[in-house]
C-alpha cells in the first residue's frame, strides 16, 4: 500500500515539483507572525466586551482560567477597537491563501505510514489534527460571521473563543517544534532533495516555487484590497467581500453603516413617540423618568466618535450630541464618582438588547446618551429616540433605543 503510486499513502502519488521544505517554511513563517497577531487582536476584542463586568457582556460564562488576562477596556484612544478589530478581520481574510497553500504543501505528510512511529510521533500527529481542524474551523466560522451568515450551530462567540484556544495551543506546540527547521530551510542555498515533501518522481514544472509564492501573495493582496475598505469611507465601495461595502445606507447626516435596523429589532414606533417614550434612570438616590424633550433641555455635549463592529467594519468619526453619561449618573445621586451602568433597550428579543458599561466608560466626558448625530435627530435605525455612544467600545455595547439605565456596582 505504501509503494502503490495510485494511493495517497505512496510518496509517488504526490508529484508536484512545487512542494518542498523551503516553500513550506516560507509559508509557515508568514503564518507564525500573522496568526500570532490574529490571536492577540482576538483576545483584545474579547476583552473589549468587558465580560468580567456583568453576565450580559459575557458570552462564554464557563471560560474559567481562559479569562486570566481580562482587564478593564480603556476609552483611549477613541479609535482603539476600530483598529484592533479591523486588523483582526482584515488580516484573517488576507491570510486565507497562505493557510490553504501551507495545508496543500504538507498534505503528503498527513498520509504517511505508519501513522505513529513512536509515542512522540503519535502526539505530533494528534497535534496536527487539532492544528488543521482548529485552523479551518476558526477561519471558516470567522468568515461566515463577517458575512452575517450564521449557519453554524450555537452562538458564534463561544464557538470562536474556545476554538481559538484549541487552535492556538496546537499552533504554539507545532511552532516550537518546526520553527528552527523552517529557519534553516529558508537560509539554505539549495533545496534538500531527501525531504519527504520533495517528490521522488516529480511532474514537469509549470511554475517555479518562487512563482507559486508570488501567486499566493497575489491572492492575499487581492483579498486585502477587497476587504480593507470596510473601515474607510473613501474606500468602502472597494470592500466587495464585506457586508458593509458599497454605498452608505441612505443619505444625509444619518447615512452611515448599521448592523441592526429598527425593523429587524421590531421597534414599534408607537413606543418611541414623544408622548410614549420615557428614559428611566435608577441610582442610589432613587429613580428619575425623563421625556426626550426634558433630556434635550439638559446640558448637551458633542463627541466625534466612530462605530466599530466585531465583523471588522467601522465608520469614520460621526458628530454625536447628547447628555453625558456621567451627568445622567449625577441625576440619580452619583455626583463625584460615576459607577458602572446597566443599559436596557426597547428591543425585546435578540443579543445585546442589554449591556453593561464600566465606570471608566461612564466617567469619560465623551460618553453620551446621544439624541442627535451630525446635526440632525437620530434616525430610527440609528437608535431614536436615544442611544449610547462610548469611545473605543465595540458597536454592540453602544446600545440603541435606550429605555432604562441603572447606575451602581454590577
Amino acid at each position: 500500500m505504501r509503494d502503490d503510486p495510485r494511493l495517497p499513502t505512496s510518496p509517488g502519488f504526490w508529484r508536484s515539483p512545487v512542494r518542498g521544505p523551503r516553500f513550506t517554511s516560507v509559508l509557515g513563517l508568514v503564518l507564525l507572525v500573522g496568526i500570532t497577531v490574529l490571536f492577540v487582536t482576538g483576545l483584545a476584542s474579547y476583552a473589549a466586551y468587558n465580560p468580567g463586568l456583568a453576565p450580559v457582556n459575557d458570552k462564554t460564562p464557563d471560560k474559567g482560567v481562559l479569562g486570566f488576562y481580562l482587564f478593564a477596556w480603556p476609552t483611549n484612544p477613541h479609535w482603539l477597537y476600530r483598529l484592533t478589530q479591523g486588523v483582526h478581520v482584515t488580516l484573517g481574510i488576507t491570510l486565507i491563501p497562505v493557510l490553504l497553500a501551507k495545508l496543500w504543501s504538507v498534505v503528503p505528510r498527513l498520509f504517511t505510514l505508519p501513522p505513529a512511529r513512536s509515542l512522540a510521533h503519535a502526539l505530533e500527529r494528534i497535534s496536527l489534527l487539532l492544528l488543521v481542524g482548529g485552523g479551518l474551523f476558526e477561519f471558516v466560522s470567522g468568515v461566515l460571521n463577517i458575512q452575517l451568515d450564521y449557519v453554524f450551530p450555537g452562538s458564534f462567540y463561544p464557538l470562536h473563543f474556545y476554538g481559538a484556544w484549541v487552535f492556538f495551543a496546537a499552533f504554539v506546540a507545532h511552532a516550537g517544534l518546526k520553527t528552527p527547521a523552517a529557519l534553516r530551510n529558508v537560509r539554505r542555498l539549495r533545496e534538500e532533495r531527501t525531504d519527504d515533501l520533495v517528490s521522488p518522481d516529480p511532474d514537469p514544472p509549470t511554475v517555479s516555487r518562487r512563482g507559486a509564492l508570488w501567486f499566493v501573495g497575489g491572492g492575499s493582496l487581492l483579498l486585502f484590497a477587497t476587504t480593507v475598505g470596510q473601515g474607510f469611507d473613501g474606500l468602502r465601495r472597494t470592500a466587495l467581500l464585506a457586508p458593509h461595502g458599497g454605498a452608505d445606507p441612505g443619505t444625509g447626516p444619518n447615512g452611515f453603516q448599521i448592523n441592526k435596523t429598527a425593523a429587524y429589532a421590531r421597534i414599534d414606533t408607537a413606543r418611541t413617540s414623544e408622548g410614549a417614550w420615557r428614559l428611566v434612570l435608577t441610582g442610589h438616590a432613587g429613580t428619575v423618568r425623563l421625556s426626550r424633550a426634558e433630556l434635550a433641555r439638559l446640558p448637551l455635549h458633542s463627541s466625534a466618535l466612530p462605530i466599530a463592529c466585531v465583523e471588522g467594519w467601522s465608520t469614520s468619526d460621526q458628530w454625536w450630541r447628547g447628555v453625558r453619561l456621567r451627568d445622567l449618573a449625577a441625576l440619580v445621586g452619583h455626583d463625584d464618582d460615576p459607577p458602572d451602568v446597566f443599559v436596557e433597550s426597547l428591543q425585546l428579543h435578540g443579543a445585546f438588547r442589554r449591556a453593561a458599561l464600566r465606570a471608566n466608560q461612564v466617567a469619560d466626558p465623551r460618553s453620551l446618551l446621544a439624541l442627535y448625530v451630525n446635526g440632525e435627530e437620530l434616525s430610527a435605525d440609528h437608535g431614536y429616540p436615544a442611544r449610547v455612544i462610548v469611545p473605543a467600545a465595540p458597536g454592540v455595547l453602544n446600545t440603541k433605543w435606550v429605555a432604562r439605565m441603572t447606575f451602581g456596582e454590577l
